[in-house]
Formats: C-alpha cells, sequence, structure tokens
C-alpha cells in the first residue's frame, strides 16, 4: 500500500468516526427535548398583565409578541418607582429571584421580562430576528406597555448589552443604570482587538455562532452541558431553565443572539457612546468570560455619576455574593430616585 492510498483511508477513516460523533450527539440532543411543549403551553395559559396587576407571572404583549413577565410590588394605582430586570444567557428572569423580594420591600414596581428567544410567545425564527437593536426595541415597548414612562433599569450577561444600548439610545426613559458583569459594548469590542486575554476568554463566541453544534453540546445527555453551567443556583432556577431550554427551538433562539452579533448588520447605532445616566457597574474579577481589561476601557464612556465594583466572584454574582451584589443595587438606586 502507497502513503498516498495509506494516507486517503486514514482521512475516510477520520470522516466516518466523524460522521459517527455528530450522529451521536444528534440523536442524544433530540432524545432530550420536549416535543409536548409543556414550558410553551403554561406559558400561554398565564394571565395577562395590567399595570397594577398583583404579584406573580403574566404574558405582557408588546411589538407584536407576547413576553413571559415576573412582577412584584407593582399592585395598585401607586407613584411607586419601576425597576426593570433585564436577564441574559442562558437563564431567565428567574436569574432575579434572589434580588427582587429586597427591591419590593425597599417599595420599588418590579418587573423581569423573559427576553426575545426566552418567551415562547416572542420566539420568532431566524438569526435577523435577534439584532441587538431588535432586543432594545423589545425593551422600549416593554416599558411602554406596561406603562412606565422612566425607570430604573438594571441587566447582567446579554441584559447587560441590552441595556447598555438602552442608556445610550433612549437615555431620557432611564432614571439608573446597573450593569452587571459585561462592561460598555464599545470598551469590550476595543478589549477584543487589544487584548489577547479577552480573545482567549470571548472564544466562546465562535461556537456559540457556528451552526446546529452548540445546541446539541449543550442538550445533549439530558442537557447535561447546561446544567454544569447552574452549579450553585437555587432547584427552582434550575428547573425553570432546563424546562425552557428542553423544548426544541428554545436553545436556537438564546444563541441567535450570538449568531446575529456575528453576522453585524444593525441599522440603529447609538450616535454618541458616552453615558450619562447614573451608572453602577458590578463585576467578578474571577470571571471566566470577562477580563479588567474591557473594564478599564470603559470608564473613559461614562460621562455621568459612575461607581465600578469589583467582587471576589466569577460570572453569576447571584451566586458568589448576593447579599453585596443587592446591597449595592439598593444604594446606587436610592441615590438616583
Amino acid at each position: 500500500m502507497t502513503v498516498l492510498r495509506l494516507c486517503k483511508w486514514i482521512l475516510l477513516l477520520a470522516a466516518v468516526l466523524l460522521l459517527c460523533l455528530l450522529a451521536f450527539l444528534a440523536l442524544s440532543s433530540r432524545a432530550a427535548l420536549d416535543r409536548e411543549y409543556h414550558y410553551s403551553r403554561d406559558a400561554a395559559a398565564l394571565p395577562l398583565y395590567t399595570p397594577g396587576a398583583g404579584d406573580g407571572l403574566y404574558r405582557l404583549r408588546a411589538g407584536g409578541h407576547s413576553f413571559r413577565l415576573r412582577t412584584a410590588g407593582c399592585a395598585g394605582d401607586n407613584a411607586r418607582a419601576a425597576v426593570l430586570l433585564l436577564h441574559g444567557f442562558p437563564v431567565t428572569s428567574a436569574m432575579w429571584l434572589p434580588l427582587i423580594p429586597a427591591l419590593q420591600q425597599a417599595g420599588y414596581c418590579v418587573l423581569a421580562p423573559d427576553l426575545r428567544g426566552y418567551s415562547p410567545g416572542a420566539r420568532p425564527a431566524g438569526t435577523g430576528q435577534y439584532k441587538l437593536d431588535q432586543l432594545v426595541a423589545d425593551v422600549i415597548g416593554i416599558a411602554d406597555a406596561a406603562r412606565l414612562q422612566r425607570f430604573h433599569l438594571a441587566g447582567h450577561d446579554w441584559g447587560s448589552i441590552i441595556g447598555w444600548t438602552v442608556v445610550q439610545q433612549h437615555p431620557q426613559r432611564v432614571l439608573s443604570w446597573t450593569g452587571l458583569s459585561v462592561p460598555h459594548p464599545a470598551a469590550f469590542a476595543e478589549a477584543l482587538r487589544s487584548d489577547p486575554q479577552q480573545r482567549s476568554r470571548s472564544s466562546y463566541f465562535l461556537l456559540f455562532s457556528t451552526p446546529w453544534l452548540p445546541e446539541a453540546l449543550l442538550t445533549m445527555h439530558d442537557l447535561a452541558g447546561l446544567r454544569a453551567l447552574y452549579t450553585g443556583m437555587r432547584p427552582g432556577q434550575v428547573d425553570e431553565y432546563t424546562a425552557l431550554f428542553a423544548e426544541p427551538g428554545a436553545m436556537t433562539a438564546a444563541l441567535n443572539y450570538y449568531r446575529a452579533l456575528a453576522a453585524g448588520g444593525d441599522e440603529q447605532r447609538a450616535r454618541n457612546l458616552t453615558v450619562a445616566t447614573p451608572t453602577l457597574f458590578v463585576w467578578g474579577k474571577r470571571d471566566g468570560a470577562v477580563g479588567q481589561r474591557s473594564v478599564e476601557l470603559q470608564r473613559q464612556y461614562m460621562a455621568g455619576p459612575y461607581e465600578e465594583v469589583e467582587l471576589d466572584a466569577g460570572h453569576w454574582l447571584f451566586v458568589d455574593q448576593a447579599e453585596n451584589v443587592t446591597r449595592r443595587i439598593l444604594a446606587h438606586l436610592a441615590a438616583h430616585p
């Protein structure tokens, strides 16, 4: 057998093994899926939200979609300041459960929506439906539907990316802004260009931007890949997250945030990248996705009151430092009524 023929046989064998692996991943992923859509059915059965409704879970209609909404402290016709909370990947509004009771006790009306793709009634097909400008429009649409003229805003992970853009494009609507874990998008982009460590930390973006493969890896073996990300979280939170992502299409919708970002093409960008809204930024120095350089670079964009807090924590701040983060947020809101 010639060397050339041997190489061909080796390549053929490698191709067969790869196909077998891909088939295994696909079958494992499909076996984990909930094809009866229990999570979607439960969401569709929720009552419609009307301003002044009591604590609980609702559906809120905005921009042609139906968003699953968690509320607390909003009952009755009152003038309490509202706090709008934006979650990230791969969780839901349940990530805010450690914070919501403290906000309610402090006298705030709290609204925490499940964002586009995470709400079964707001899960359009196609990567093009998950561009940043659309995610920002969802936030404003939700605020309008809830009759919030001005509100405090907080976001974590992708919720932070969206929130930074909201305060740039709609500063007149936001009383104060709290960004958690992910810094100003322009600073983060600059760190990606100039800091090899940040490029390494963000290498998962490439995986998440590819078709099909991340869905299979995260949902195979009864969502084992996802469950590994939820270490330390409350059982009730994990149950909600896994019920959502067990549905066909849910993980694809969440990953479309990354794919839309990689594709680019957002038409509306904030002309002024500076942020004058009173801002609190909290991050964990053990965060595997965010490095010190991106945090340092965002200071140049702060044109108003700005407080930066570094904690001994990882990415999941409410797992590692819930009391500390809650205390910082409450103080920030009280300082900027």
